[in-house]
């Protein structure tokens, strides 16, 4: 804020019968004692600012498009009243385009020895810890000639957590999974090594699970139903390296990577499975490890937050050695990354046969809806430059996810808001078929 004392002093003296006025505030003062006496009480009249109280409270997480409300409370303990005008600052970032000068500004009346709580209203555009900055009051006299200005450090700290909108998708994927359980009157054909019930064959039904003996007590064919395993081993590993940080459409692909990770993370943790995260790119970003059921999400959402994309290349053999270290026993490695043909042929392909020997991995990837749009392009010349691009890109993508295939990879390729109930089919899948 700009003081404005002077302006309102120079507003004052156009008003006022003055004849002749020296230059400089020495013939200001000269000329218009009346004034400058007002001046001068109006400003010793006006409540100090540096005596001033402040104190806060209020939210300290939101998720990403929610609202965090933020209470400032201010006691004025002098023997004068407070006429203020307030700022409270935080990041560009804590605010929608265009409404931070009238969220963070507010006008207050405080008298002598009381307190009042202000509330200012965040809606932060971007994930992470916003941290508040200064608070600026301007105090005004009763006149409004001149007015005191000051700032105050009140520490306060609101993390933005991912929005997690694929939760969505929860209900109907809880609904395949009691299906593949046997909860429902739905039995499904899972070869998992817990044994459930027996059913009449129908066709189509695995003859390996004929129980035979169960047959000859019995006029049809008897087949054995299994639950999927429980308590299975799930480690989701995000690449944060420069792959990361290319955005597909609003956001960065890292973001889409950990809405998906964060569906399967909540179906695994209701199929009774144990999950934990790595996020690497040349070192550890984050691990959360050993967490129940119940809070394995919480931790998840809360280690994401701060997450960013870092613009290095990603370090395949690191961290192939340290997913492995993190999982030592038989797993399910989620390893959400790029399919661009470099990074997978030059980093990934190499460390594969040291994941795979030991574990089912599923590699699940971010796609660009933009490439399929331009690949349907057609019209003039340079829309039909665009859609071969487009094809060749594709052509390439695909042969990269055949080579992982050929590894015994698990590959989900899809867009953003298709890539998390993807990769918790996918996951269902592996769980249905047994090879988890």
């Amino acid at each position: 804020m700009a003081p404005t004392g002077r302006a309102a002093l120079l507003a004052a003296l156009a008003s006022l019968p003055v004849g002749i006025w020296a230059p400089g505030w020495t013939g200001i003062l000269a000329v218009n004692a009346p004034l400058a006496l007002a001046c001068a009480c109006d400003y010793a009249l006006a409540a100090p600012v540096r005596r001033l109280l402040l104190t806060r409270s209020g939210d300290t997480t939101a998720r990403l498009g929610d609202p965090a409300d933020i209470t400032l409370t201010l006691t004025n303990p002098t023997n004068r009243p407070l006429r203020a005008r307030l700022r409270d600052a935080w990041p560009p970032s804590s605010w929608q385009p265009g409404t931070e000068t009238e969220a963070s500004r507010h006008h207050l009346t405080i008298p002598a020895g009381e307190r009042r709580r202000i509330t200012t209203r965040l809606r932060p555009t971007r994930r992470g810890d916003h941290q508040a900055d200064r608070v600026t009051i301007r105090s005004y006299g009763p006149l409004g000639l001149l007015a005191r200005q000051g700032t105050h450090k009140v520490p306060w700290t609101v993390r933005v957590l991912p929005p997690f909108t694929s939760r969505k998708h929860l209900p109907s994927k809880l609904a395949r999974l009691r299906e593949l359980d046997g909860r429902t009157s739905l039995l499904t054909r899972g070869e998992g090594t817990e044994f459930d019930s027996l059913r009449e064959y129908v066709p189509g039904d695995d003859t390996r699970s004929i129980d035979w003996r169960a047959t000859a007590r019995h006029s049809t064919l008897a087949v054995r139903t299994w639950r999927p395993e429980r308590d299975r081993h799930i480690l989701l590993v995000l690449d944060t390296g420069r792959t990361s940080a290319g955005r597909v459409g609003d956001a960065p692909r890292l973001d889409a990577s950990m809405d998906a990770a964060l569906l399967l993370a909540a179906l695994a943790s209701r199929a009774g499975d144990r999950v934990d995260l790595l996020a690497y790119d040349r070192h550890v970003r984050a691990l959360v490890q050993g967490r129940t059921a119940r809070d394995v999400l919480p931790s998840l959402v809360n280690a994401m937050a701060t997450l960013e994309p870092e613009l290095v290349e990603t370090n395949a053999r690191t961290l192939a050695a340290t997913a492995l270290r993190t999982a030592p026993h038989r797993s399910l490695i989620v390893l959400l990354t790029t399919l661009d043909a470099a990074p997978v042929e030059e980093g990934l392909l190499p460390v594969l046969p040291q994941l795979t020997q030991r574990h089912t991995v599923l590699v699940a990837s971010v796609a660009d809806p933009h490439i399929a749009l331009m690949a349907t392009s057609r019209g003039n010349p340079d829309a039909v430059y665009e859609a071969a691009a487009a094809a060749q890109a594709q052509t390439e993508r695909q042969r990269t996810a055949e080579q992982l295939r050929r590894h015994g990879v698990t590959v989900v390729d899809a867009t953003p808001d298709e890539l998390a109930p993807a990769l918790a089919d996918a996951y269902l899948a592996l769980k249905a078929a047994g090879r988890l």
